[in-house]
């Protein structure tokens, strides 16, 4: 029987305010259960939010986890842009 496939990386589209800073929201979430590597880049900027690309690797991301730190940080993802998935 194989194992369930077990989410390695995420890229989201997210919205979020300037506070909290890009740092602050990085390491928020690579305190996340499993998540390794977190990186944040700025798509796009205005008055009050900035629209970032989020990649998250790690080794078994719970998806509902990193949503629910999203929103706990005043963002809300647009989309989920990519996923890779892997079975060992």
């Amino acid at each position: 029987m194989q194992e369930k496939p077990k989410v390695r990386k995420l890229v989201l589209d997210i919205l979020k305010p300037h506070n909290p800073s890009l740092i602050e929201f990085a390491t928020t979430l690579n305190s996340i259960k499993d998540a390794k590597i977190v990186n944040v880049i700025v798509r796009e900027t205005d008055r009050e939010t900035e629209t970032v690309k989020l990649t998250i690797q790690g080794f078994d991301l719970d998806i509902e986890e990193i949503r629910q730190t999203v929103e706990n940080l005043g963002a809300a993802i647009h989309s989920i842009d990519e996923v890779t998935t892997e079975v060992d």
